[in-house]
């Protein structure tokens, strides 16, 4: 029986990660790095998601972002990961599935929250013992959200605009958040909500319709 769409409220930022089946490599040489970027690019354009942040690790992927409607980020993710898996079968004469299963998602509904998620997203290489610093990581967009010329893919979330009035700024006031690690108790709910599939910061499942400024229908998010 065909699973239905994940629905993901329209306008709320998202972190998600996918993660290489058993655990292997989804990455395996330069060029696939920048083909993943290449069709994050272009499915992130064509399903209308608004990409903050993002880390591509050897065996899995970190993406920040708030989808424009409601089933944007599940078509993002689903057309992603089918042509990348196509373009990695194809160069590397393999056959089968890349990822495990479904992604894992949680809600950012506070501003704080999103801050504390493009920290956690850029700073997984440092976290992970491969560099010191995320400057260091090739294939994050520390680099890029660091840079004065702002960058023609990444789209600012608010708490980042937030940061200061002008570019030069807001680079220097997020730059500064990666002067100290993020905390661990932060680390850990992140990633207790991305996997349990709630809200970060409040551990409750997104069903049903919730209160607040977000009234639009959310699924639940089975992982």
């Amino acid at each position: 029986m065909p699973r239905h769409a994940r629905v993901l409220p329209a306008g709320v930022p998202v972190h998600i990660v996918q993660r290489g089946h058993n655990r292997e490599p989804c990455f395996f040489a330069d060029r696939d790095y920048l083909r993943y970027l290449d069709h994050l690019k272009e499915f992130a354009t064509q399903f209308d998601c608004a990409v903050h942040a993002y880390c591509l690790m050897t065996n899995h992927v970190h993406l920040l972002l708030t989808p424009r409607g409601a089933e944007s980020a599940t078509l993002l993710m689903k057309h992603l990961g089918q042509r990348y898996v196509q373009y990695v079968n194809r160069c590397y004469s393999r056959t089968g599935t890349l990822w495990e299963g479904r992604f894992y998602s949680c809600l950012v509904l506070s501003e704080w929250y999103a801050l504390a998620c493009y920290r956690y997203v850029e700073l997984n290489p440092v976290e992970a013992g491969i560099v010191q610093h995320p400057r260091d990581y090739r294939w994050s967009s520390y680099s890029k959200n660091v840079a004065d010329s702002p960058d023609d893919f990444l789209r600012p979330h608010a708490a980042y605009a937030a940061l200061g009035n002008e570019s030069s700024s807001r680079v220097s006031a997020y730059a500064a958040l990666f002067d100290k690690p993020l905390e661990q108790n932060v680390i850990d709910e992140i990633r207790k909500a991305t996997r349990g599939g709630y809200v970060v910061g409040s551990r409750r499942k997104p069903r049903g319709r919730p209160r607040g400024p977000v009234m639009r229908k959310i699924g639940s998010v089975p992982i």
